[in-house]
């Protein structure tokens, strides 16, 4: 499926989705960005605060007309097909250094399930993706975050994945990861903690508080990014 980019951005961006919102999840990601997108129904938690979408992306099944109504026309972007989520549909139609995800998370189990899914398979638009209680992004080429003994780090793969770690209880050397096999829930970090991944596949899940250090890791860092997902 060709990608069309309808928001580049050269800075990070907020992507709000129509799912479980937090009472600060809003605020967390908003103030870290400038442009706010909208996933579909996702318009209506930022409406809801005064602030109107920069954009909206979506099929617009879940998107009612008082909303819609509220917000300029040249800010919709109807994607009327139905072979994906409305969370794909607008990361795949973004393009930024960083994609800070509400909304995607908590509720139906499907959808966050869905939301994970996407997360591996748009691997080159770096995401992150904010839950109760932690966050959770698709492992990068490289990545080191500075973090406190004992915070907890969760890998799970979702394909077949391996790689070198530093820094964590259970290093991953040797390791073979995959969805029907090993996993490496609720490992420790030591300290700093480093991921040297051989290939894409797998998510990361820190504390929430690690927001700051994992956005300044993956815009900053040697972190690279894997290519585009053939489809």
């Amino acid at each position: 499926m060709k990608k069309t980019r309808i928001v580049r951005s050269k800075e990070s961006i907020t992507l709000v989705g129509s799912g479980q919102i937090g009472p600060e999840d809003l605020d967390l990601a908003l103030i870290r960005t400038k442009l706010a997108v909208a996933a579909d129904g996702g318009a209506a938690s930022l409406l809801e605060i005064g602030r109107i979408p920069d954009a909206v992306i979506g099929d617009f099944d879940s998107l009612d007309s008082d909303h819609k109504d509220q917000i300029p026309l040249d800010r919709l972007f109807p994607i009327s097909e139905q072979n994906s989520t409305d969370f794909d549909k607008a990361l795949r139609s973004v393009e930024a250094p960083l994609v800070i995800g509400v909304g995607f998370l908590g509720g139906r189990l499907d959808h966050q399930l869905a939301a994970l899914n996407v997360l591996v398979r748009r691997q080159d638009q770096p995401c992150i993706l904010i839950g109760e209680s932690e966050i959770i992004f698709h492992a990068p080429p490289q990545i080191s975050v500075s973090m406190a003994p004992r915070d907890v780090v969760s890998l799970f793969p979702l394909q077949r994945v391996s790689g070198q770690s530093r820094g964590l209880e259970w290093p991953i050397d040797g390791l073979v990861m995959e969805p029907n096999g090993a996993v490496g829930t609720s490992n420790r970090a030591l300290g700093s903690v480093e991921l040297r991944m051989d290939g894409p596949g797998l998510l990361v899940m820190f504390p929430r508080a690690m927001l700051d250090q994992v956005m300044q890791a993956l815009l900053s860092g040697p972190s690279g990014r894997w290519p585009a997902h053939a489809e």
